[in-house]
């Protein structure tokens, strides 16, 4: 065997593992609304599943660091007031978004937060029209038609605006929005970002545990609040291994999974689902293709130069 067909078979096998990663890591973010749904079976309020769910996740964001020896580039942060501040605005987004999933899972909304992930990367689009004048291929935007006539049959069929799906898409759109702009590397920005949301989460959970309504130290929901931290951290750092190792073309196809279970989990959850919400969905799968082969295309033309 040459060096150059060695070097080859390393590459594959790289990137075998990458994609296994990255499927994981959308199939665990698929399977979440079941836990969230289990710590709310066990009593858990959605707001206390979140504030745990934070703090479980100070200490194993701050062992990445550890483990990265990015202390240095977290003490560089805290002392840059502009960076600092930055993230204090992509935790608070970060926060409403966590926040708004967990409640719509809690509260028999499971499809309208698939609708909110299925959006998100299509809303992604155009912000990258509007806020950094990127170029949209006319794949791009027969997506994003096709995905605002999505949400205007859902709104049609709810008699308002699908307000859940908007406010998961709109925020997760603008974290990733400061998160490309700011300077501190994944790891970082998440420890940053924890340390800020623990602070109202203690608050929240102290008093919820000196209330005696707390459920973070009774079986089993104790147990179901801590898997909330690594539930968190875990597949953020699979993703971050993985998006560097594997085509976007690839990625594009990979990150619908999760939604796409989430439909599923909340269709045997029993969730309505109207046939003007079945229409909705058809257009934003529609859109979803259009953008996943436009993606696809564009990296294959790219790849060949």
């Amino acid at each position: 065997m040459t060096a150059a067909s060695a070097a080859s078979e390393c590459r594959a096998a790289e990137d075998k593992t990458a994609i296994l990663a990255g499927a994981l890591c959308y199939f665990f973010w698929g399977f979440l609304p079941l836990l969230f749904k289990a710590a709310a079976w066990s009593g858990a309020t959605a707001w206390e599943i979140v504030a745990w769910r934070t703090l479980w996740s100070v200490p194993i964001a701050g062992l990445i660091i550890l483990l990265t020896r990015s202390s240095g580039a977290v003490l560089q942060v805290l002392r840059s007031p502009r960076t600092f501040g930055w993230l204090v605005c992509s935790a608070l987004l970060i926060g409403i978004n966590w926040s708004t999933f967990v409640w719509a899972v809690n509260s028999g909304h499971t499809l309208d937060a698939s609708l909110g992930y299925y959006l998100n990367p299509l809303l992604s689009v155009a912000a990258g029209l509007v806020l950094f004048r990127e170029r949209v291929t006319t794949g791009g935007w027969i997506a994003i038609v096709l995905a605002a006539l999505g949400v205007a049959v859902q709104t049609w069929a709810h008699g308002g605006l699908p307000v859940l799906a908007l406010a998961m898409a709109v925020t997760f759109c603008l974290y990733g929005v400061i998160r490309k702009r700011v300077a501190a590397d994944a790891q970082t920005g998440l420890f940053v970002e924890c340390l800020v949301l623990a602070i109202p989460a203690l608050v929240y959970g102290a008093h919820m545990q000196a209330s005696g309504a707390g459920h973070a130290f009774r079986p089993p929901s104790g147990l179901l609040l801590f898997l909330g931290g690594p539930a968190t951290i875990a597949p953020l750092v699979t993703f971050a291994w993985a998006a560097r190792r594997m085509p976007l073309s690839t990625l594009g196809f990979l990150q619908f999974i999760a939604p796409t279970m989430q439909f599923a989990i909340g269709v045997w959850s029993g969730e309505p689902l109207p046939p003007l919400s079945i229409l909705a969905f058809v257009f934003i799968w529609a859109g979803v293709a259009v953008y996943a082969a436009d993606a696809w295309r564009r990296a294959r033309r790219a790849q060949a130069a």
